[in-house]
Formats: C-alpha cells, sequence, structure tokens
C-alpha cells in the first residue's frame, strides 16, 4: 500500500494511514501513522463522539418565545423575545408549527418589539478566518455558527421555466430579499446544469436589503436551482421569523433588534429539538460544517468554566480533558472549530484509529456508527466503491479540501472481521487522494493483513513492509 501510495502521490509523505482490528484476526497496519496531518471534515467525529459522551445522546436544544406584556383580545400587548439555545438545525417547519400556535391562541397582532435573545452563546472575537480558495462568500458550506442561527441561515433560490416566461422564488421568503429575474425562456431542450446561470447578490447602502439577480437561458419545463448564505444571522432570524408569522396571520407592529431577556418574562411559546443523536447523523452523513461548529459552541457552552470568556475556546479545552481521559494523546492535536473547515486543524492517524478504538468500545458506538455515511449507499460515500461488491461493507466519514482528501470510520473484511481505519491524503495536488484511499478499503475488505505487518512506525518514518493487500 505504501508503495502504491507513493506512485500515486509522488511522494512518500502524502499518505498517513492507520487501521486497528477490532474484533477479530488480523494486524494493526500503519503508514506515517504519527505524522500530523490536516485532517477535513473526519474531524467531525472527533466533536460528535466527545458530544454524544460529553452532552449526551438525549440531549436536545430549546428555544423560547417570552412576553413581558400581557394578551389583550387578539392582541399581545408588549414584546415578543426569541430566546435561542444554540438549536443546531431550528428548521422553517419547526418555526411555523410553533407559531402558528400564537394564531392559535387568538393573537393577530403583537403591539411591541420583536427582540432576538443570543446570549446562550459567549464569543469572544469572532472565530477563526478560513481562506477559501472558491469565489462564492455566500457558500452554504461556509455558514458560521451562531447562537441565532435558523434554517442553517441558508435561502433556496429556484427559477423555472414555462409558456409564461421564467418564474423566480425563493425560500423562505424574506422581506430583506429581492429577485431580479433575468433569466430568458427558450425553445424546449436539455436542461442547463447549475454553472450555467450567474447569482449575484446586491447590498443596498442603507437599508440592509439584498437584491440578487439572476442572469441565463433556460428552456420550457426546466427549472434551475441555488442555495446562498446572504444576511447576518441576527437579520435573517428576524426577517424569517416575521414572514413566518404575517404567513399564520400575525403582524408586529415594531421593530427587529437583539438584546437580553428580562427576568420576568412569562413564557409563551417553545420548541425543542430532536436529540442529539439525530443531529450527529445530520452532521456525519452530510458533513454540516455550521452544525459541527454549532455543536462544538454547545460543549463549550454546557461546560464553560467561570473564567472562559469564548465557548469555542471552552469546548475545545472540554474535548481535550475528555479525550486525555480515555488516555488519547492529544499531542498536537489542533481542533480549531470542531468542522475540520480550516487550515489549521491537525491529527495523526494513530490518534484518528485510537479515537475510534474507544468509539466501539462507547455504549453509545451505534449511535456514532449509524451516523457515518454506508459505503456505495448513501451520504458522501454514495458513489464511491460502487459495484464491486463493498455495498454496506463499511461506515466511512469522509473529508475534502484543497490539497486535502480523508477518511475515517469502521470497514468489515471478508472475514467479518471490522477495522478501524483512518487515511489521510496531504499533498500538491491531491486530486488522486480519493483513489488511494478507496485503494485502502478494498485492500482491508478483500485482502486483509493478516500474516505480514506494516510496521508501527515513529513520527516521520516509514514502514518496511507492505501488507499482502498493498
Amino acid at each position: 500500500m505504501r508503495d502504491y501510495a507513493s506512485k500515486s502521490l509522488h511522494n512518500e509523505k502524502a499518505l498517513s494511514m492507520a487501521a486497528i482490528p477490532l474484533n477479530g484476526p488480523g494486524i494493526e497496519q500503519y503508514i506515517n501513522a504519527d505524522e500530523l496531518m490536516s485532517p477535513g471534515s473526519i474531524m467531525k467525529l472527533v466533536t460528535t463522539f466527545a458530544a454524544l459522551e460529553i452532552l449526551g445522546p438525549t440531549h436536545q436544544w430549546e428555544t423560547d418565545f417570552l412576553t413581558d406584556g400581557e394578551m389583550v383580545g387578539d392582541t399581545l400587548k408588549g414584546n415578543l423575545y426569541v430566546r435561542f439555545g444554540g438549536d443546531p438545525k431550528l428548521t422553517i417547519d419547526r418555526l411555523w408549527g410553533t407559531l402558528r400556535e400564537l394564531r392559535s391562541m387568538g393573537i393577530t397582532t403583537i403591539d411591541g418589539q420583536l427582540v432576538l435573545d443570543g446570549s446562550y452563546f459567549k464569543i469572544d472575537g469572532g472565530f477563526p478566518v478560513f481562506a477559501d480558495n472558491g469565489n462564492n462568500p455566500h457558500a452554504p458550506f461556509l455558514v458560521e455558527p451562531s447562537a441565532y442561527l435558523t434554517n442553517l441561515n441558508l435561502l433556496h433560490f429556484q427559477v423555472r421555466a414555462d409558456n409564461r416566461g421564467t418564474q423566480a422564488w425563493s425560500s423562505p421568503a424574506l422581506a430583506d430579499v429581492v429577485i431580479d429575474n433575468r433569466v430568458t425562456v427558450v425553445e424546449e431542450g436539455s436542461c442547463p446544469g447549475r454553472r450555467n446561470f450567474d447569482w449575484t447578490p446586491v447590498y443596498h447602502d442603507g437599508d440592509n436589503k439584498v437584491t440578487v439577480r439572476v442572469t441565463g437561458q433556460l428552456p420550457k419545463g426546466c427549472r434551475t436551482t441555488t442555495y446562498m448564505s446572504l444576511l447576518p444571522h441576527d437579520q435573517y432570524s428576524a426577517s424569517l421569523i416575521r414572514s413566518l408569522l404575517a404567513e399564520t396571520g400575525v403582524t408586529i407592529t415594531g421593530i427587529s433588534a437583539t438584546g437580553t431577556t428580562p427576568e420576568g418574562a412569562k413564557l409563551v411559546l417553545k420548541t425543542t429539538s430532536p436529540d442529539l443523536v439525530t443531529m450527529v447523523r445530520d452532521i456525519n452523513k452530510w458533513s454540516s460544517n455550521v452544525m459541527a461548529r454549532q455543536m462544538l459552541l454547545t460543549i463549550g457552552a454546557e461546560g464553560r468554566l467561570d473564567s472562559e470568556k469564548d465557548d469555542r475556546v471552552a469546548g475545545i479545552r472540554e474535548i481535550y480533558e475528555w479525550l486525555e481521559k480515555k488516555g488519547i494523546n492529544t499531542a498536537g492535536m489542533v481542533i480549531d472549530n470542531g468542522a475540520g473547515l480550516s487550515r489549521h486543524s491537525r491529527i495523526t492517524a494513530r490518534q484518528g484509529a485510537e479515537l475510534l478504538r474507544q468509539a466501539w468500545d462507547s455504549p453509545f458506538a451505534s449511535d456514532l456508527m449509524a451516523s457515518m455515511p454506508i459505503i456505495a449507499m448513501d451520504g458522501t460515500m454514495a458513489r464511491r466503491l460502487t459495484n464491486i461488491g463493498m455495498d454496506g461493507a463499511g461506515r466511512i466519514k469522509t473529508g475534502y479540501l484543497e490539497d486535502v482528501r480523508s477518511i475515517a470510520g469502521f470497514t468489515r473484511d471478508e472475514h467479518n472481521t471490522t477495522w478501524a481505519v483512518v487515511g489521510m491524503v496531504n499533498n500538491d495536488p491531491a486530486w488522486n487522494g480519493q483513489a488511494v484511499l478507496d485503494r485502502i478499503l478494498y485492500s482491508l475488505h478483500f485482502r486483509p493483513p493478516t500474516g505480514t505487518a506494516i510496521s508501527r512506525a515513529g513520527s516521520g518514518s516509514s514502514s518496511a513492509a507492505t501488507s499482502p493487500g498493498g
């Protein structure tokens, strides 16, 4: 395997890997296993496993709606406070189902302000900047965490063509976002890809609104779509709540603001999130950066020391302490933001494999494993290792950054032994790193190492022998 990787990557240091048999015959395998590597999104396994054990699988997030006023007839006379609790996935559906209860109570008017309370998280000076190499600062994967987070802070834009021309809309439909639809309709034909359309946000001076201009040509019967994050979290959430209230027939007379909820405020409505296990599944199956980062902040907020002023830092401290209690060497490990969306995150393959060994023995092993993409079947592994007899043979979290490809998880060999495996390619370029990592999974499955071991290489050293599958 080491020789194959060196030839493919033209760099004998580009691959770091560790594979450990967990419940059957096999010899541990290591290549550059103590080299600190940039892990990409496999770092989410550190965050989610830590959350399962630190917060617990039944942990939930609550969002409260309170007032400092009274209900008089069909009017709520007073401010409506939204006290956020750090929910990683407070969706439109949940918000709508909660807010419609106001109308069911007979309320049609809120005579006061909409006040958002984001004091659950403590953030000191913002977050480390990720230097993205793309040209779309509004991409969904770049959304930052926030106590005010709702609906992943995203807008889903669509344009459809028919005999009337083209119609454009967004979900949610927010008063602060206007669509300038310049897409022209053409005769029926093959539907073009998303890259044939240009979505350009134009921010207004003075009113904090944004106009999204979309251009391109769309055949009749076709549709194009994109997701964008365009507004600050507090503005987005306030606009969303106002929009949903309006849909249910409730108007707010006052402005939107941020602040803290008064001690004497009375609870009017509440929405409670699904449990943490559900959130972990969403994070790992589809590699949600913002949800993973929100999870790290929650660990920090729940375990914050009196002297700590930043929940990201507190969350990292909590995870390091948890790892060390498990006997995992954290030397050189850098968690940064909990999602792996970072140029600074670092971990060794040996550290990652030892984490997975600990996860295998955890009371919550099944919850973590169920959250990970299934080889050749779903999530980010849906199109990998297909049609070769490995469908369902493992659960693997993947990672992808510029010059980084990675895998981490559990895979079974043909003798039904489960292996903990971690592989990372750091190379310029790393475009063929995926093939090398897939080769590791293929070899572990069809030709597991049961007789020849790759040596326990120290940092910077390489193995003296290759496995039979290499």
